[in-house]
């Protein structure tokens, strides 16, 4: 396997127009990718089933590192691309064809795991159980005793999704009709900062992470992400990416913006204990402001009115939420796992502060 490339941890704003590197390939299914997109078929093409499938086999697809690399490599590009790959790949047929069999096996152990969990039909009701669903404490634990490397290895971690955060949640716009979706509208256009540059959250991240000493280049740090953080930003892809999966990317927008105000509180009361770091400060104080806001609003705005004139959407508005609630649930379960034993969450640890 080729080994992933060396940290580059000095403080770089991104490029205009640059699209990120592509990262190193981690398994057989990233490999069977990557000599796709290459030319090189090598005995090994994307299209035969056969073969994906014996990759597939014996994996966990909640978290596994190499699916989870392959199918965030295909998501990204309909978002920034890759550099050396081309644009016409993002509609190749045997390219989609790959990622429908990862998706495939992604979407059956979510819907599996939910299958199992006993939650109500009502979507809003279910909403509203989901909101209390009680995760592992990482948002206590960072504010309590967090310290600075550990508010860059979990922006680390965050990066993937927050360097484009909004934009997943978008692509359901032009899939949706009729109430709920104005609600949704406002609800992203808050996401883009209301148009003023700068003001959008994925650049107040991006400036939190320059201020961390790490680099804001879109997706620098995907190649150090282990599958159980990929599964996150997958996850609202996938949603966001098939119509048929329109209701889940609202459940999944919803349960976010309900559950934000807390673990936000929580992440800015950790970056102001630290202090010196005023961007960080401003990314969590913005959420926390706005976030209150759109929890109302999504459920009373979006939500409800939207499977009163939709019911069919109500199972996968369900679904939605909770796949989200314990995604996020297995990612903090690692962070504190890695942190309480002294090692890194990350692939490749970051150099420690001084």
């Amino acid at each position: 396997m080729t080994p992933d490339l060396v940290l580059d941890l000095t403080d770089r704003r991104p490029t205009a127009g640059a699209r990120p590197s592509r990262p190193s390939a981690r398994g057989p299914l990233s490999r069977v990718l990557f000599a796709w997109w290459d030319g090189r078929s090598d005995g090994a093409e994307v299209e035969p089933a056969a073969r994906t499938a014996r990759h597939l086999a014996g994996i966990d697809p909640l978290v596994d590192d190499d699916l989870h690399l392959a199918l965030w490599a295909c998501y990204q590009l309909h978002y920034g691309g890759l550099a050396g790959v081309d644009d016409d790949l993002e509609w190749d047929p045997a390219t989609l064809g790959f990622r429908a069999r990862l998706e495939a096996a992604f979407e059956g152990a979510l819907r599996a795991e939910h299958d199992a969990a006993a939650l109500p039909a009502d979507a809003v009701a279910a909403l509203e159980e989901l909101r209390t669903w009680a995760g592992p404490p990482l948002a206590r634990t960072v504010e309590e005793e967090g310290t600075l490397d550990h508010l860059r290895e979990f922006a680390v971690h965050r990066s993937a999704y927050q360097l484009k955060e909004a934009d997943p949640h978008t692509f359901g716009l032009p899939r949706l009709r009729g109430p709920g979706r104005a609600a949704m509208v406002e609800i992203q256009a808050d996401e883009y900062g209301d148009g003023v540059p700068g003001e959008a959250h994925c650049e107040l991240f991006a400036a939190a992470m320059d201020e961390l000493g790490l680099s804001s280049d879109e997706a620098a740090y995907v190649g150090q992400l282990p599958g159980v953080t990929l599964a996150t930003d997958n996850l609202v892809s996938m949603f966001g990416l098939h119509r048929r999966l329109r209701g889940a990317l609202v459940g999944h927008l919803a349960l976010f913006e309900m559950c934000s105000v807390v673990p936000m509180g929580r992440y800015l009361a950790a970056a102001r204990r630290i202090g010196g770091l005023p961007a960080l400060e401003r990314f969590y104080r913005v959420h926390v402001e706005v976030d209150e806001h759109h929890a109302r609003l999504a459920l009373d705005g979006m939500v409800r009115p939207m499977v009163a004139a939709a019911p069919e959407l109500g199972p996968d508005v369900v679904l939605g939420a909770a796949a989200l609630s314990r995604a996020e649930a297995r990612l903090a379960a690692h962070l504190l796992r890695s942190w309480d034993a002294g090692t890194s969450s990350l692939r490749t640890p970051l150099a420690r502060t001084a």
